[in-house]
């Protein structure tokens, strides 16, 4: 039996990617780290916009930006110090991965991390309207 979805109508053409996308989303579900999204007002025109995560206890070496498939992929890692002895721990050692389904045409511009706040921002610049006339052929 086949699954009727959204994307399945005749007349969506192209759009089974857009699919699986909202698939990989519902299925994220861990809140950590947090973040904010914020939009930035720009001259030129076009969106930027900042990703900021708050990853304290993290340093530069233990965190990685990737962009794997139109997507944004955070990722920290922080070992256990063996040669520490605890006598209570509150603060684990954790790992995370954190991804982001990014739009066509956005670009990471940059990242920072300051004061235990990673930056990550991102523009997607105005895309050129083209019309384009499609001839026809005729076959007679």
């Amino acid at each position: 039996m086949t699954r009727m979805t959204p994307f399945s109508s005749p007349l969506l053409l192209g759009f089974e990617t857009m699919e699986k996308t909202l698939e990989r989303v519902a299925k994220s579900g861990d809140g950590y780290p947090p973040y904010n999204i914020e939009r930035l007002r720009s001259e030129e025109g076009g969106h930027r916009l900042r990703i900021t995560l708050a990853v304290a206890g993290f340093g530069e070496s233990d965190l990685e930006v990737a962009i794997e498939e139109n997507q944004l992929v955070v990722r920290g890692r922080q070992t256990d110090d063996t040669e520490r002895e605890y006598l209570h721990r509150g603060i684990a050692a954790r790992q995370f991965q954190r991804a982001f389904v990014l739009a066509d045409g956005m670009r990471v511009t940059g990242a920072a991390l300051r004061n235990g706040l990673l930056a990550i921002d991102l523009d997607r610049p105005e895309p050129d309207r083209v019309v384009r006339k499609i001839d026809i052929a005729v076959n007679d």
